[in-house]
């Protein structure tokens, strides 16, 4: 005899499959998609980056709000901004005004530009695209209440170095790493891609004034603020690179900061290529 409440249970299971892995393919499709309609410009450092893998590996799907930390000139946000369509919502997270200060040789005229950055998001999200994704923007300590266990992805890309820098001094990562949980949904994740360094003595550069952190003290930082780590990756890897004590990132492209007099220096660096990267995906804890 036929059991038919098996039969329904094993067609339904099917069709969920089916469903999720059709699902799957369009998220792949409109991110493929999202990726390749730049321009020539911003697709010229895919291969070193890896928006795709990186994305996927975030989680990352469209319809959701996403916060994406110091999002700079845009190389992410253009990807983000089409792939989360019309349904999604995506925030840039500036640093704190107080923040911009700490830095040495910082001028007012430097400062005043960092600030005006923040206000400055939802136009460069209007420039790159017309799908009527809802955009906003905020410091990393100001987050409203009417954004507070809303998101579902912080994005924290080449950004973490700086909130290091300073936290002896100001306390910055742990505020940004309370702020961060803050705005996250229960089951909210953080995408992590940052510069790193095999060193373990602040002394020796890896306090985050080189660029460069430790993976295994980001990965402490992360559950002593509230979270729990999902998963690392090295899609974003660079075994090329291996910096020394007094090694700075912006040596290496795109940056090049220090052989633009020197062509025999710039070559070496080209051939190292962009940093190397720890990729991590954390969860905040309940």
């Amino acid at each position: 005899m036929v059991n038919r409440s098996a039969c329904f249970l094993l067609t339904g299971l099917l069709v969920a499959g089916g469903l999720q892995a059709s699902g799957a393919a369009a998220n792949e499709a409109a991110l493929q998609q999202a990726i390749e309609s730049r321009s020539a410009e911003q697709r010229a450092r895919d291969s070193v980056r890896h928006p795709a893998e990186t994305l996927t590996f975030f989680q990352v799907e469209p319809g959701m709000t996403v916060a994406e930390v110091l999002p700079g000139k845009g190389w992410y946000t253009v990807i983000l901004a089409n792939y989360l369509g019309a349904d999604g919502t995506l925030y840039g997270v500036n640093y704190s005004d107080r923040m911009w200060p700490l830095f040495p040789n910082a001028t007012d005229e430097w400062i005043a530009e960092r600030k005006k950055v923040t206000g400055e998001f939802p136009a460069m999200v209007a420039g790159f695209t017309d799908n009527g994704i809802k955009t906003g923007s905020f410091t990393i300590n100001q987050v409203s209440p009417d954004i507070a266990g809303t998101v579902d992805r912080v994005l924290i890309i080449r950004g973490l170095h700086n909130l290091n820098r300073f936290e002896d001094q100001a306390g910055t990562l742990s505020q940004a790493l309370a702020a961060i949980r803050s705005m996250l949904k229960p089951d909210g994740l953080v995408g992590v891609v940052q510069h790193r360094t095999a060193g373990s003595d602040n002394s020796s550069g890896t306090d985050g004034s080189s660029g460069y952190l430790v993976q295994a003290q980001v990965i402490s930082a992360f559950e002593n603020a509230g979270f729990d780590l999902v998963a690392s990756s090295e899609i974003n890897a660079n075994p090329l690179d291996k910096p020394g004590a007094t090694d700075i990132v912006w040596r290496l492209p795109p940056s090049l900061s220090t052989s633009k007099d020197d062509p025999e220096l710039r070559a070496k660096m080209e051939a190292i290529g962009e940093s190397d990267r720890m990729t991590l995906l954390f969860r905040k804890t309940p």
